[in-house]
């Protein structure tokens, strides 16, 4: 027993280890056993976040965005993430399968009808259930899906990259302070930001995993009538989990690789099914309306603090969303750099930046708009009844979408499908983040440690299902949400960070520098 506790630990980092696990566990007793008084707590501490922080919110997406164009366009674009002259470790369609599946992928799905529905019924300014309201609603979903969320999770896994991959540093969130702290890194301070980082990454993949449980329940209700239960929903978590452990166990080239690409293709055979079953011209209209329309607004909308009219709209949308994206930017980040070994520079923001979002512009007009049309102009001279649905239950709004086209029982299906690989996917990636995390960066840590992290992430929210119901993922959710804004300081110190070591390197190696 001994000798195997020793082999258990060769690789694992004891302090973050056992924090994470005391974290952990202390949370969900929290959340499980007092779950109004730690809806109330993380709620209060997420409203005093919103309304005195969120200008410096807006002012730090902003910020990482203009900051990775500006590097984009600079001579450090060219500089190679890994040895002179190394090649990408993954080919382009399994790079951006992977990353896209870990970014958003599951919350697209969600989302992709809810969001401009709701956007559509409510919108911040003007009233609502109207033509201007629904061009509003699909800029506004773009806004919130676009440029700025990619750029949370780009300035986070470029500084990781460049430092593990250039520099020989751990591939963990503490690499980043080394030109602060040095081998200090090393020590308690390094520990409490991967922690931090474990924390943020085990809670968002548990209420991400609660609630594509709860979508992939009504899909299988909708297809063989399945009772929407939470204990249905656990069964579902059980066999997820259970497969996204074998994927784990398989690893990233051969499990994760080939279950990324199964489900960008089933995405993709998806949108296209939708594009030319539903109002096809209507959505190629729509798509250049509302991306002209998300480009002339971006800056307007990027720095919208609404300081005169004080809209709670903004609160509970940008403000949630930004802070939403940085809580979970240590899991992502840590993943896309994790695969994206020998791009360049330029290459990582073009294809983490640039790419995922013309694809998500595209997924959100597609069914998001196809869910507008019928809204606006009606089936049968009816309205499809979609927003009344959304209004009751927001995992209903897609599948309500697929029942006014043809081959309803085949693209309810696919759906369920795809949900169910992105599931997986999500599950998967989040098991070798926090594996890292907890193993000091190292690539080739025992098995049974990465199938514990995969079976955890499922108990922990089959056990927030069963006990704390949707209130408990809210609250912990909520709890995650709030761990943005110390996250949201590692980001900037990113930025300063990947610009002084570009510098250095420049003075090193004779790169040109960016500016005269």
């Amino acid at each position: 027993m001994l000798v195997r506790a020793r082999a258990f630990f060769s690789t694992v980092n004891p302090p973050v280890f056992i924090a994470s696990a005391v974290v952990v566990v202390g949370f969900v007793l929290f959340g499980v056993l007092a779950p109004e008084l730690a809806h109330r707590v993380f709620s209060s501490v997420h409203g005093f976040i919103t309304e005195h922080f969120g200008w410096f919110y807006l002012l730090a997406v902003t910020g990482f965005l203009i900051f990775l164009l500006w590097i984009a366009f600079s001579s450090y674009g060219s500089i190679r993430l890994g040895d002179a002259g190394e090649r990408p470790a993954f080919g382009f369609v399994a790079w951006f399968s992977m990353l896209f599946s870990c970014g958003m992928g599951i919350g697209l799905v969600f989302w992709s009808v809810a969001e401009p529905i709701l956007h559509y019924q409510t919108p911040p300014t003007g009233n609502g259930e109207t033509a201007d309201a629904a061009a509003q609603a699909m800029v506004l979903t773009f806004f919130h899906w676009g440029l700025h969320a990619w750029a949370i999770y780009v300035v986070l896994g470029l500084t990781l990259a460049y430092f593990s991959f250039r520099h020989g540093l751990p591939l963990t969130i503490r690499s980043i302070f080394y030109p602060l702290l040095g081998d200090r890194i090393y020590g308690p301070i390094g520990h409490a930001i991967d922690v931090l980082a474990v924390f943020g990454t085990l809670f968002g993949l548990a209420t991400s995993l609660g609630l594509g449980a709860m979508q992939l329940n009504t899909g299988l209700n909708f297809l063989t009538g399945m009772p929407v239960t939470p204990w249905h929903q656990v069964g579902l978590i059980g066999v997820i989990t259970a497969i996204a452990v074998l994927s784990v166990v398989s690893g990233l080239s051969r499990g994760l690789k080939w279950l990324s690409i199964l489900n960008m293709g089933l995405a993709v055979a998806l949108m296209l099914f939708v594009f030319l079953a539903g109002p096809t011209l209507f959505n190629i209209r729509f798509f250049l309306d509302s991306t002209g329309s998300y480009l002339q607004q971006i800056v307007g909308l990027s720095l919208a603090a609404d300081a005169i009219g004080g809209s709670e709209w903004q609160k509970g949308w940008t403000i949630f969303y930004w802070a939403w994206w940085i809580a979970w930017s240590p899991f992502v980040a840590l993943f896309i750099a994790r695969v994206s070994r020998g791009r360049t520079i330029r290459e990582f923001i073009g294809g983490v930046l640039v790419l995922p979002s013309l694809f998500v512009f595209a997924w959100l007009t597609i069914f998001g708009g196809t869910a507008l049309h019928m809204e606006l102009f009606g089936v049968g001279g009816q309205g499809a009844g979609i927003a009344a649905a959304v209004a009751e239950d927001e995992t209903t709004a897609l599948y309500l979408t697929l029942q006014n086209l043809p081959w309803t029982t085949l693209s309810s299906v696919v759906t369920t499908v795809l949900i169910a690989t992105y599931f997986i996917t999500s599950s998967d990636s989040g098991t070798h983040v926090v594996d890292a995390l907890v193993s000091q960066g190292s690539r080739r840590s025992p098995t049974r440690q990465r199938v514990i992290w995969g079976i955890t992430e499922g108990a922990v929210a089959a056990t927030l299902l069963i006990v704390g119901g949707e209130r408990a993922l809210e609250s912990l959710q909520t709890g995650s949400i709030a761990a943005g804004l110390p996250v949201s300081i590692i980001l900037l110190f990113a930025c300063w960070a990947l610009f002084r070591a570009l510098r250095r390197e420049y003075k090193v190696e004779g790169v040109k520098p960016p500016w005269p």
